[in-house]
């Protein structure tokens, strides 16, 4: 697999642009008579854009993406879903297509109606400016940022079992209001490899399983999450195991820089759970370290408080024995065994407790849990919880 340097527009055929005012920001992808697939938020509250978008997905065809940050366009009823559409029917009209081949997702402030008189010009703009580039990935990428510090993207280039080369890009936003079912993120992903809505479906839903729907940045799981694949149909192939593998890659380089630019977060954290009865049970105990306020706390501080991550694998829902777990707290090259078997390694030799203090003063840190029943692993994403988070919360709309 082959690292690309040219963001979404890795996908030459693939136009983007990116335009933005202040914090109003409008992206358009566009490539016509492309397939297309989605995974929306499980929360009851759910945004305008995803009614739209669900509906012009049925057939699986579409053409053009348009995305806004600045605001959710959620909890706006009628209004929201006129406005929605106003945004698609722009985008249709310029572009010369169906207004139903035209997918909208939004981002911001929630309970707010749009500001069309602002966003229509932002709008317009953006579509102006359609071209395949460097520059035009980077404004796509940057203009749906909201609280997001910095860009996110991904793209790799992949060949089939039987040499066919394929390529898979993405971008993404995400920052705050993240939690396992996805959060307060957009993700949009191409490849040029044709394959049909539904093996599309499969592929992005088990990507999202351990990816996306694994990072926890605090715990508060947004109304506006939508993460689309499309395809522009391009390269003629069959399906295996080489293409999942570059779109998990994908994936999960995005959910990867959504945790380590949490809100006002200073510190990465990935936590390993192993030994598992079943994925399941792997899943909720790594997602357990990961939400708890306690140990995103103790990252902050460089404190290697091993109890408060057992107290989190305690209270996960999975069945296990505390006298045979196992705990190592480390980084990228070394890796520090405080619990081995229920054994404390730390009372006979205090110095890997400091050792432990180091690492987590670090950028990455990384928890291993082992609980020695079976042979599944799962690995969840998050960030440290530092007071920036509390600032930047409690003055978001004010």
């Amino acid at each position: 697999m082959k690292l690309l340097d040219k963001g979404i527009c890795s996908i030459d055929s693939v136009q983007v642009s990116g335009y933005r005012e202040g914090k109003y920001g409008v992206t358009i992808i566009y490539h016509e008579n492309s397939t297309a697939v989605g995974v929306y938020t499980t929360n009851k509250v759910y945004a305008a854009p995803i009614d739209i978008t669900r509906k012009h997905l049925e057939n699986g065809k579409i053409s053009a993406v348009i995305v806004n940050s600045g605001n959710a366009n959620c909890y706006t009823k009628e209004d929201g879903i006129k406005k929605g559409l106003q945004l698609a029917q722009l985008t249709a009209d310029k572009l010369g297509i169906p207004v139903d081949e035209v997918a909208v997702a939004s981002t911001g402030v929630i309970g707010r109606q749009m500001p069309m008189d602002i966003l229509i010009p932002v709008a317009e703009k953006s579509l102006s400016q359609l071209e395949n580039s460097r520059e035009s990935a980077d404004n796509a990428a940057n203009s749906i940022l909201t609280t997001d510090t910095v860009k996110k993207e991904c793209a790799v280039e992949h060949s089939l079992k039987d040499g066919t080369v394929f390529r898979v890009a993405g971008i993404c936003k995400g920052s705050g209001m993240i939690a396992p079912n996805m959060g307060t993120m957009l993700g949009f992903i191409t490849t040029d490899l044709n394959l049909p809505q539904d093996i599309l479906q499969e592929a992005l839903n088990n990507s999202i399983k351990k990816s996306f729907n694994m990072v926890v940045v605090d715990g508060d799981e947004s109304t506006n999450d939508t993460v689309l694949l499309i395809s522009t149909n391009e390269v003629q192939g069959e399906y295996d195991e080489n293409f999942q593998e570059a779109l998990d890659y994908v994936c999960t380089s995005l959910a990867k820089q959504i945790a380590r630019d949490g809100e006002g977060a200073d510190k990465f954290m990935e936590a390993e759970a192993s030994g598992a009865k079943s994925l399941d049970d792997a899943i909720k105990l790594s997602k357990s370290i990961v939400s708890s306020s306690l140990v995103k706390t103790a990252l902050a501080g460089a404190d290697p408080n091993w109890g408060r991550i057992i107290s989190a694998m305690g209270y996960s829902g999975v069945d296990f024995n505390p006298d045979n777990v196992s705990i190592s707290i480390g980084n990228e090259e070394e890796d520090v065994v405080i619990v081995d078997k229920g054994n404390v390694t730390t009372y006979d030799k205090p110095e890997l407790l400091e050792a432990a203090e180091e690492i987590m003063k670090g950028k990455t840190v990384i928890f291993k849990v082992n609980v020695h029943d079976g042979e599944y692993t799962a690995t969840a994403y998050g960030c440290d919880l530092t007071c920036e988070y509390v600032h930047i919360n409690a003055d978001y709309t004010t």
